[in-house]
């Protein structure tokens, strides 16, 4: 199955996912979701299963953003660790973080099992290492934390199973859980359809106004009207400033390397560097062969272009660690949203009454994703949930000040790149397949070369707030170093916060044999 966000093919990506029309006219609909990922399709099957009419809405294909890209670990081993939460946000907060975690993992169990999906759902144990060069003590005090959040089954072992060498103090997180994502959103797509809810794919959203009904309007004209709407979206297209602020995209990286069936067990990994690797067994290559699935080495998106090296570094640490097979037979990337204070946002778009969101899911999109589906069931039934309090999107988070500043300081550094030259002064220096930025007076152009030689022109200012994109080469996408927009080749957004992609644009005159596209409105 081809994906709508990047280049690389992920291992789940060889399920036959269920392909559906555009949106052909004006409708309305109780609740109108944007986003056919596991946070939407998640939201959508809760609120069918209430009773409320539901419409799906996605410029591409069923999970065909980020979810075809996750190594879905679902985990209560919260990867911005408990006693971080507590430290920020008080015991109480960390608790109802541990409880929501445990709760949909539990809730992705029974949906498995009450929906009949084949999405090679398995309960397994975690566990969290620290490496020789990583401080002891926080593993002392992440399983103090973790028993206060609740979660007393977590114990100290001297070393994790299943690796060719020691790894060294450990956490065991037992129960923890891993399914298929695809095949799993297979599954939520046939249940949302067969309880009346609708999907659309091939329909672009602009534009989400809070109101009453709210109104949806696609790229075609078209307007969805709703008594509310979910925006699941990896990050919020209808928010242009306040997440934004406090959230940051990184690129993380995902090998997939052979291990002799039964050599590695079925379990997972994760250890305390930041960023941090993780570690699973995926299923089955061939009769003789396992598939285990490293992931890590991130980076800000937009901000480097070296994914061939992070691939081999994370090759290589695997090698030292896990009885693997050769070299890696997969490679991918995917985004993640970091929150400057550790927790996702679900709720009320700031500012809004009928508009919600769910962003910021950092390393643990699937429960995140499922979080979503039940506390924005409550929000938009009238029912209460204690955990709305810890993923409140507008909630102020004081003692994440430094992270924010940080985060914030960094996004500002990237307008400087209107003052560098550009990366190539010829569109004869790019290579087929590939692109790059050139400068023409006071303008940057992103130019790509198609592998047939054809050359086609944009402008490479990021339509969101005006950054530079930069070229990303594995992915064939450029991506936006400030907020993490990502548009294909040849300038379609495909990734947010952007709605529009890059306009077209001329040529220097002394390359004028170049074609260019049509603009992108």
């Amino acid at each position: 199955m081809p994906s709508d966000s990047g280049a690389t093919t992920s291992y789940w990506m060889n399920v036959h996912l269920p392909r559906f029309g555009p949106l052909a006219a004006d409708t309305q609909a109780d609740v109108c979701i944007v986003g056919a990922g596991i946070a939407g399709l998640s939201t959508a099957y809760h609120l069918a299963r209430e009773g409320k009419s539901v419409i799906v809405v996605d410029d591409g294909g069923i999970g065909g953003g980020e979810t075809g890209r996750t190594t879905a670990h679902l985990s209560n081993a919260f990867d911005d660790r408990y006693h971080h939460v507590e430290s920020q946000h008080g015991e109480e907060v960390s608790r109802w973080v541990a409880e929501s975690h445990t709760a949909a993992i539990a809730r992705i169990e029974a949906i498995v099992q009450g929906e009949d999906i084949d999405c090679d759902f398995r309960r397994v144990d975690g566990y969290l290492f620290a490496p020789e060069d990583a401080d002891p003590r926080e593993l002392d005090l992440e399983l103090l934390a973790a028993h206060r959040a609740g979660l007393v089954g977590v114990r100290r072992v001297e070393t994790p199973p299943g690796t060719s060498r020691p790894l060294g103090p450990a956490l065991l997180f037992p129960n923890q859980a891993q399914i298929h994502p695809l095949a799993y959103l297979k599954g939520l797509t046939d249940a949302v359809i067969a309880l009346g809810g609708r999907i659309v794919n091939g329909t672009h959203v602009v534009d989400v106004e809070d109101g009453h009904p709210v109104t949806v309007r696609t790229h075609d004209g078209h307007l969805i009207r709703a008594s509310a709407a979910v925006v699941a979206t990896n990050t919020p297209i209808n928010n242009r400033f306040v997440i934004h602020t406090k959230q940051a995209a990184y690129r993380s990286f995902v090998v997939g390397m052979s291990v002799a069936s039964g050599s590695v067990p079925w379990a997972q990994w994760w250890d305390t560097l930041d960023p941090y690797h993780y570690v699973r067994i995926a299923g089955m290559l061939d009769e003789a062969n396992d598939l285990l699935i490293v992931g890590g080495e991130d980076h800000k998106t937009g901000q480097e272009d070296d994914a061939e090296r992070r691939y081999e570094r994370l090759a290589a640490w695997a090698a030292e660690r896990f009885p693997v097979n050769g070299e890696p037979v997969f490679r991918w990337s995917g985004q993640v949203m970091e929150p400057v204070d550790s927790l996702a946002f679900i709720g009320r778009n700031p500012g809004d009454n009928h508009v919600f969101i769910v962003s910021g899911d950092s390393g643990n999109g699937m429960t995140h994703g499922t979080i979503a589906g039940m506390l924005l069931t409550d929000l938009i039934l009238g029912r209460d949930n204690p955990w709305r309090h810890a993923y409140d999107p507008g909630r102020k988070s004081l003692k994440a000040s430094g992270e924010f500043t940080k985060e914030n300081l960094n996004v500002a550094r990237q307008y400087a790149e209107w003052l560098r030259p550009g990366e190539v002064e010829s569109f004869d220096e790019i290579a087929p397949g590939e692109g790059a930025v050139m400068r023409h007076q006071l303008q940057k152009i992103a130019v790509y070369r198609d592998p047939r030689g054809t050359v086609c022109a944009m402008d490479a200012t990021c339509p969101h707030l005006g950054c530079v994109v930069a070229w990303n080469s594995s992915e064939k996408s450029w991506d936006c170093p400030c907020h993490g927009s990502r548009f294909d080749a040849r300038g379609q957004v495909i990734h947010g916060p952007a709605v529009t992609g890059l306009s077209a644009a001329d040529l220097p005159s002394e390359t004028t044999s170049a074609t260019t596209p049509a603009k992108i409105a």
